[in-house]
């Protein structure tokens, strides 16, 4: 079973392709919007989600139709436009309301752990070498030129001199 979500998620998606915008809203309705529980939604969505599904199911159907095929057949491009706008709307509303939902569930970390970039993980410090071109560390900070003591052990340590 498809959560809401995901179920006006395709409807927008549906309503994205090209077709006539009747075609488009039809089958939105008919594969997406038709399965959503009001219910699932939060209460201020709910009423815009009816308003949907009235203004997609007011018209009697002929002999061989649905409810939806009738509106949609009596509707103006105009009302279609708006009706798939509604759609996209109430898309974008739960939307951004799961993804406030979910930053609220994700665990804080304290500031002095984002503080030094490291994301809360503790890392070692990395030594500082220092580059055969230039007497500056990996970092760019320029420090003075190595002493003699310092080209020995460098020299030692990595086998030629700098």
């Amino acid at each position: 079973m498809s959560t809401a979500l995901e179920q006006l998620e395709g409807a927008a998606l549906s309503l994205a392709r090209s077709a006539p915008i009747k075609e488009r809203l039809a089958d939105a309705y008919r594969n997406h919007l038709a399965l959503v529980n009001a219910d699932e939604l939060p209460a201020a969505l709910r009423a815009e989600l009816r308003a949907c599904h009235d203004a997609l199911t007011r018209e009697r159907p002929l002999r061989g139709e649905d409810a939806v095929r009738a509106t949609v057949r009596k509707m103006s491009s105009r009302q279609a436009d708006e009706v798939a706008c509604s759609v996209v709307r109430l898309f974008a509303a739960l939307a951004r309301q799961a993804s406030a939902e979910a930053a609220l569930a994700a665990p804080q970390m304290p500031d002095a752990a984002l503080a030094n970039g490291s994301g809360g993980a503790c890392t070692p410090r990395r030594p500082r070498v220092f580059c055969r071109r230039r007497s500056a560390t990996i970092w760019g900070v320029m420090s003075p030129r190595p002493t003699a003591q310092k080209s020995r052990r460098a020299v030692r340590r990595i086998g030629r001199p700098m």
